[in-house]
């Protein structure tokens, strides 16, 4: 931690920014420039808000720097027992936009920023920073492209297309060409999340079934054959042959 005081006066605030620049540099704080430039602006606020609003309690300042392995804090302490509401943002108030803006620069550089009182009846404001601003989200990943198996030659019927391994999530199986009837895609286990088995289209159409065979005609009915009548009998002849008739009885009239 390194601590230098000022006295509470206009000219104090170059000094003291350029005296936090120059440590900077001197013990080869790895910070972010855009972090530094902030952290220099912070200090410059801070100082001129001790210097108008402090110096007829405090007529002497002190700026404390304590650096960390993953960040940076800066603190002006002063005499003055008024704690600033300037973090409560009453827009209101012609008085304290300096302490506006060091906390929306502290908040866009990811650090935080606070007042406390010390034990003689003053107050620190501080403000600490991650020498590193956090990373951007980058754009996302675009989805793994399809994977297209190539089989030695054509499938015959009843075999399978398998990957060499697990399908990523977005991924899917593409055969070569059409399917062979019977043929299948078969992943080795499992699908991922997003993962889908793409079949070619259109799908193969089954195998064609051979035509029936015509039925054979009916044979003809076989009529059974009309029994002769005795010899000389005549009757009136019928659509099928002579008619039968029978002899006369013995009691007929002639």
């Amino acid at each position: 931690m390194w601590r230098f005081t000022a006295p509470a006066v206009d000219v104090s605030v170059p000094q003291a920014r350029r005296a936090v620049r120059d440590l900077l540099k001197r013990q080869g704080v790895p910070v972010d420039d855009d972090v530094a430039h902030a952290l220099l602006l912070i200090v410059s606020e801070l100082v001129t808000n001790a210097v108008r609003h402090a110096a007829l309690l405090s007529p002497e300042l002190a700026v404390e720097v304590a650096i960390g392995a993953e960040w940076i804090r800066v603190s002006v302490e002063d005499a003055h027992p008024y704690r600033p509401k300037a973090l409560e943002a009453d827009h209101g108030r012609t008085g304290g936009r300096g302490l506006l803006l060091v906390r929306e620069v502290t908040r866009e550089a990811g650090g935080e920023c606070d007042v406390e009182h010390t034990a003689s009846g003053g107050k620190i404001i501080w403000a600490a920073l991650p020498l590193r601003p956090a990373a951007a989200p980058g754009p996302p990943a675009p989805p793994p492209s399809a994977v297209t198996l190539q089989p030695p030659g054509p499938l015959q019927p009843g075999a399978s297309l398998q990957p060499p391994g697990p399908l990523q999530p977005g991924a899917s199986l593409q055969p070569p060409g059409p399917l062979q009837p019977g043929a299948s895609l078969q992943p080795p286990g499992p699908l991922q999340p997003g993962a889908s088995l793409q079949l070619p289209t259109p799908l193969p159409s089954p195998l064609p079934r051979p035509p029936a065979a015509p039925l054979p005609p009916p044979a003809p009915r076989a009529e059974p054959p009309v029994p002769a009548g005795p010899p000389g009998a005549e009757g009136p002849a019928g659509p099928d042959g002579p008619a039968v008739t029978s002899p006369r009885s013995p009691l007929s009239a002639p």
